[in-house]
This record gives structure tokens, sequence and C-alpha cells, in this order.
């Protein structure tokens, strides 16, 4: 009862911030975020969308969602133009791009502008952010369209099967959900392959370097314990003879089955 009714309150908020040109957040209930209200990182008011995930700001910052992958078609932040917001961040200090990562509050909204996209199906956790607490809220966030097969979880093809590869290989330079049971983990040099296939040169694999195993193994995850498990991994798709997701992050893995 109590994730329908925060389903309920998520949904209810969502529709607020994203279609509603303004309204006070006192008259749209309470959604706590807590986890992601990181150190206060700046604000401002949204002039323009520079994609899917990236906005302006009026004074000419520019700014990036931190902790998701938009992957709706069309402008899912369009709303946000006009808007006033607020930045939480562990640090402002731009990509190498020049654009802030942080988590978005909209007209002092208590849930992120991150928790409603993906409350919504608009967007999919990218797995890169490290505090426990945030990643738990987003992923709770994410479960709740994925289960209510809302937004991009009304497709049932947006898991790929880590069996076909050439479905994922059609996601080539795209953020892409993998799902699969690991066949084997061998190490080759510096680096780690967990694969779900016999064919390692054809087949799906996740390639993670020596030095991500000391993170994992503070997750408590050995990487020769996957074996034999079903496992979900998150992450941009490459072609390296076959299509591989790089582990670069401990929250692109997820255990979904026991050995």
């Amino acid at each position: 009862m109590k994730s329908r009714a925060r389903a309920i309150r998520l949904r209810r908020r969502a529709a607020i911030l994203f279609c509603w040109p303004v309204i006070s957040a006192a008259a749209t209930g309470s959604v706590s975020a807590a986890g992601c209200n990181f150190e206060l990182q700046g604000e401002g008011r949204v002039s323009d969308i520079i994609d899917n995930r990236s906005f302006r700001l009026e004074d000419g910052r520019e700014v990036r969602l931190a902790g998701v992958e938009t992957v709706t078609a069309g402008a899912p932040l369009a709303a946000l133009i006009g808007r006033n917001v607020t930045l939480r961040g562990e640090t402002d200090i731009p990509d190498r791009w020049g654009r802030q990562s942080a988590f978005v509050f909209v007209d002092q909204s208590d849930a992120s502008a991150q928790v409603l996209l993906l409350a919504e199906g608009k967007a999919l956790v990218s797995g890169e952010v490290a505090d426990k607490g945030c990643a738990a809220e987003l992923g709770a966030a994410e479960t709740i369209a994925r289960q209510a097969r809302r937004g991009t979880w009304a497709d049932t093809r947006v898991i790929k099967n880590a069996e076909s590869a050439v479905d994922i290989l059609a996601r080539i330079g795209q953020f892409t959900v993998v799902e699969g049971k690991v066949l084997s983990v061998r190490q080759a040099g510096a680096t780690f392959y967990v694969n779900f296939g016999r064919r390692w040169t054809r087949d799906f694999a996740v390639t993670i370097s020596r030095r991500m195993m000391a993170s994992l193994g503070s997750a408590g995850i050995v990487a020769k314990s996957l074996e034999n498990r079903r496992i979900w991994i998150r992450g941009w798709v490459e072609q390296r003879t076959g299509p591989r997701i790089e582990l670069l992050r401990v929250g692109q893995i997820e255990v979904i089955g026991e050995n």
C-alpha cells in the first residue's frame, strides 16, 4: 500500500511540474527526495533546452541532469523553460563540455526533476551515482514506472536479452539495459570479461578493468561469483568484435537472480 500511495504522489507531482505552467510547491503534497538532497550549488531560471537532459539558465550556465539518462522521444524538459530551479550536487565543477551536473528542484519542490522523470518512465537510472541514499531514491522511482509499464517501460523490449547479440549491436552508441545469465567470468591482462555466451568474440560481454575490482568488492560483489547468476547491466553499448558494455561504476550492475 505504501508503494502504491508513493506512486500516486509522484505521478501527481510529475503532472504538476512538467505539464502545468505555474503552481506553488505547497499545493503539491509531500514527496521525500532527501536521498539526493545534496549541497546547494546554485539557483536560476531556465531559458532554453539544449537536449533531452540538459538546459541553459538565463545567466548562461549549462546544466545537465545528474543520475539519469533521458531516453524518451520529444522534449520532456520543455516545460522547464521559464521556471525557477535550485541546483544541488556534490560539486559545481563543470564537466569537459562546460555543463554543471546537478539534481534539479523546480520551484522549490522537494522532489527532484530526476525522480519525477523516472517515475513517469521518461528516463532511466544511469548508475553513475555513488551515494547510496540517492541511488536508492532514483532506483525506487524507476521501479514505480517499470512495475506500472509506464513511459519507456510500456515497451517490453526496453530491456535487451543478453543472448541476442544482434539486438544489442543495434544499440551501438546508446544507453541500454541488458538482462541475462552470466556464463563465465574470465581475466585477460588487466580486464575481466563477464561473458553471456560461449562465442567470446561475437556474444555480448561486460568488461571490467582491474582497478574497478576494489569498488565492486566494497559493494559486496565478487566478479567470479557472478557466474550462473542473472544480472542487469546498464551502460553505453560499444562494439569490440562483439557488443560490449564497460562497467565504470558499481551502480551499473544489479544481481537479480541467485546461483
